[in-house]
């Protein structure tokens, strides 16, 4: 019996060995590369291989062939805004990054589906969101382990580089700085936006603040959202300062405005919200 019960621990403990996970390094490591370029955050994604004594280009990778430009899943490009590639302009978006190695220029592709393991099982030539062309560069060092990343910034622009064994390609982007600055610089000196007047009057409507500048700070969010077709949470807001000020029949007349927003939009908790105040408003 004594036999019986070691027999059985150690057939246990072999069988929790078993089940126990291996971890091994990966082959080709993932890296994550994020980079602000001006106002545009760009965001990398990809796994690494190295060379490892091999002859990369014409051999590893065959000239002419397209490629998936790293090894396992899709290397992912993701940029936060539309950006401008050789006088062609890229939606903000993600991309698999793909390329054409040739000797004498290479194709880089930006390709609309990103959930491919490598090259797509079936080529899209409508998935391509771009296509540019670059000359290679060689390289005076060997870089071993392939390298993806942004360099050379500008606040304007920055360079996608692709490097591996002693060749690198290069490609330009132009990110829209001056475009976002300048609607950033005219929205904060035209003043207050519509949201931040309603923050406001709500806020001192809630805190029996002086409901005299809630509603003059509400009646300039009203303005600045399109008056009587302002969204009905605004005028449902100017509604509770005029009753809160003693002026039920305004009240009332922008309750109903803000009731036909709120039954056009469906809003079933806004609807019986105003039609409750319309009938206490309406009390003698």
């Amino acid at each position: 019996m004594k036999k019986i019960f070691i027999t059985a621990a150690f057939v246990l403990a072999f069988m929790a060995n078993g089940s126990a996970q291996i971890t091994t390094p990966q082959l080709s490591p993932k890296a994550v590369i994020e980079q602000k370029v001006g106002l545009t955050d760009v965001k990398i994604e990809y796994s690494r291989p190295s060379a490892k004594g091999r002859s990369v280009y014409g051999e590893l990778v065959p000239f002419g062939r397209m490629w998936r430009t790293g090894a396992n899943a899709n290397t992912i490009i993701t940029f936060s805004n539309d950006v401008v590639i050789g006088g062609k302009t890229l939606k903000a978006g993600s991309y698999a990054l793909y390329t054409q190695p040739k000797a004498d220029a290479w194709d880089v592709v930006f390709y609309d589906d990103t959930n491919n393991w490598g090259l797509p099982e079936k080529y899209d030539d409508s998935k391509e969101a771009l296509r540019t062309s670059v000359k290679p560069e060689f390289l005076s060092r060997n870089v071993e382990t392939l390298t993806i990343g942004v360099n050379n910034l500008d606040t304007d622009y920055g360079f996608l580089e692709i490097a591996w064994e002693k060749t690198m390609v290069a490609v330009k982007f132009e990110v829209p700085t001056k475009a976002i600055a300048m609607k950033s610089i005219d929205a904060a000196m035209s003043g207050p936006s519509a949201n931040d007047y309603f923050a406001a009057a709500q806020y001192y409507y809630q805190s029996n603040g002086d409901q005299t500048k809630a509603l003059n700070w509400i009646n300039q969010s009203i303005a600045k959202s399109g008056g009587q077709d302002a969204p009905y949470y605004i005028l449902r807001q100017k509604s509770l300062i005029q009753a809160k000020m003693g002026d039920k029949k305004g009240a009332i007349e922008t309750a109903q405005l803000s009731l036909a927003g709120a039954e056009k939009a469906k809003n079933l908790d806004y609807v019986k919200m105003n039609k409750d105040s319309i009938q206490e408003w309406s009390k003698k």
